[in-house]
């Protein structure tokens, strides 16, 4: 177990499931820009960098620059309102949220997803169990810059010292080590344990159950 008051969580394949919507608003995007679609396991690799990156991830080689603003500019509308038709918690998040807001524990949200989207997400699925949700904008640097790390820490009036980071990539785990925070990654989302193993993630969990015993 570990010493912690103040638990920041990722988004994207920690708490919520949303592969299929993001690939759903990606191939619309590619789609209206003419380009071929991608499948399933081509965007859960994209992922994890924000959804600028997708975009440039998943549209062809040597597309302009021009291009893909317009493709990420039709993903974001579309997206925006189509970011609920598939999207679900994880099997054991609200229950792991309501324990832990019980507890008394400052509970965030740090994702490289835009921030009207994460804001939105975290309103309508976790309404009452998150205290503060960031997403990436022209304030806050993406992960993995501990930038938002700090927001966080500060918003809460938090020690530092007691924070834990928990996400499913690679990337949260280098923002938890680039904040001095610890890390903890979940084996539900969409990346191999291998890959946080890699990453040098402090710990490893399989389930919300074993999280909640943890902290």
């Amino acid at each position: 177990m570990i010493y912690t008051d103040t638990i920041i969580f990722d988004l994207d394949g920690t708490l919520l499931n949303t592969l299929d919507d993001l690939q759903d608003a990606t191939n619309f995007a590619l789609r209206e820009c003419g380009y071929p679609e991608r499948t399933y396991d081509e965007i859960k690799s994209f992922v994890g960098n924000g959804v600028e990156k997708l975009i440039r991830r998943a549209v062809p080689k040597n597309t302009t620059e021009d291009r893909i603003q317009e493709c990420l500019a039709i993903f974001k509308i579309y997206y925006f309102h189509n970011s609920q038709n598939n999207t679900k918690p994880y099997d054991g998040i609200i229950t792991l949220l309501k324990n832990l807001k019980r507890k008394g524990f400052k509970i965030a949200v740090l994702s490289n997803k835009f921030d009207k989207a994460v804001k939105k997400l975290c309103a309508d699925y976790f309404w009452g169990l998150i205290d503060i949700a960031v997403g990436e904008s022209s304030e806050t640097k993406q992960k993995p810059f501990p930038d938002g790390v700090f927001k966080v820490i500060e918003y809460l009036n938090s020690d530092i010292k007691r924070a834990v980071l928990i996400g499913d990539s690679e990337v949260d785990i280098e923002t938890a080590k680039n904040a001095g925070i610890y890390s903890i990654g979940v084996l539900w989302g969409f990346r191999s344990e291998q890959v946080l193993i890699d990453a040098g993630a402090d710990e490893l969990v399989d389930s919300p159950e074993r999280l909640e015993y943890i902290l």
